[in-house]
């Protein structure tokens, strides 16, 4: 059998209806020469299932292991892959038809050893994912280092959306970090190597993220806590823009001694974010072209940042004690 190309490795932990979206979606790509690896990290609700269900319709290899979190789960697939070069997902993604034709296209004519792309909603997601994808995507609430072209030049792929040379992953050893920003350690070891790293601002894919508030903290504050872990291992790696996030928790804490101690500093500060608040919901409006998402930009940027911020600081303080 002729080795493909591209080789699409899946970590997958009790999850196989986001699994079964997303190879419905792989089913449509225009470009074929491609293998699926899903990489089961011992789940006690499994997927074979649903990989049966497409065996007929992809290359498709089921693995199965330990629970060691999604790091290792991946390195697991490359190990197993054919490709030339290797692409993860999260298994909440859909993957538009055209991506792998679109990601090949810019690989024939800018070489690079590793890329990522953007995320975006469909309007088929719930109203409440629509605004966590826009708020996680907006330069408003990320400063716009998770894909936006002005910040190519910086740009570290995330492991929702990431691929890399074969060459790469055996120059690098993969993820070094079992969870918590293993892609952004693995994207700073990249660069430091000298690897041409790149978005590729054309290759997109629907992200789903999490189904509440809730979730979408406990995810956020993680990123928080990563991205700490991250300048331990690269010190340097931290900069004014992954402080925002504590800096906007800070203020909304001291907000009412604030106020009581200088009442004018303090409407200052409520302006200040009755403004940035203002800015996002209409920012998501013009964005999504969706009044409801707009309205919960606004709860899901809150929740987000104070998300961050709270995992960031309370990672930060364990490094003082």
């Amino acid at each position: 059998m002729i080795a493909p190309k591209y080789s699409i490795i899946i970590p997958v932990y009790n999850r196989p209806g986001e699994l079964d979206e997303l190879l419905a979606s792989l089913t449509k790509q225009t470009f074929k020469n491609f293998e699926v690896i899903a990489v089961e990290d011992g789940s006690a609700i499994t997927a074979q299932k649903v990989v049966e269900k497409y065996s007929g319709q992809l290359r498709i290899i089921y693995l199965f292991k330990p629970n060691s979190g999604p790091g290792p789960s991946r390195n697991f697939g490359f190990d197993c892959a054919s490709g030339n070069y290797l692409i993860v997902f999260d298994s909440d993604c859909i993957i538009p038809a055209d991506y792998l034709l679109r990601v090949d296209t810019f690989l024939t004519t800018t070489p690079l050893d590793a890329w990522g792309g953007p995320d975006r909603g469909l309007e088929s997601f719930s109203i409440v994912q629509r605004a966590m994808g826009y708020t996680m995507s907006s330069v408003l609430t990320t400063g716009g280092i998770r894909g936006n072209k002005n910040y190519e030049a910086n740009f570290q792929p995330r492991s929702f959306n990431m691929g890399m040379t074969k060459e790469t992953f055996l120059k690098t050893g993969g993820f070094k970090f079992d969870r918590y920003a293993e892609d952004i350690e693995l994207s700073v070891r990249m660069r430091k190597l000298g690897l041409r790293v790149g978005l590729i601002p054309e290759a997109f894919v629907f992200h789903k993220r999490r189904v509440n508030f809730g979730q979408f903290f406990k995810q956020v504050s993680g990123f928080g806590k990563g991205r700490i872990l991250v300048g331990k291992a690269h010190p340097g790696s931290i900069k004014l823009v992954h402080w925002l996030p504590s800096i906007f928790l800070l203020g909304l804490i001291f907000a009412p001694i604030i106020f009581f101690a200088q009442w004018r500093l303090g409407l200052l500060l409520v302006w200040v974010y009755s403004a940035y608040f203002s800015a996002i919901a209409i920012d998501a409006w013009v964005t999504t072209k969706s009044l409801p998402v707009a309205v919960l930009s606004i709860p899901s940027s809150f929740v987000q940042l104070c998300g961050y911020g709270y995992g960031f600081l309370k990672e930060k303080l364990k490094s003082y004690i």
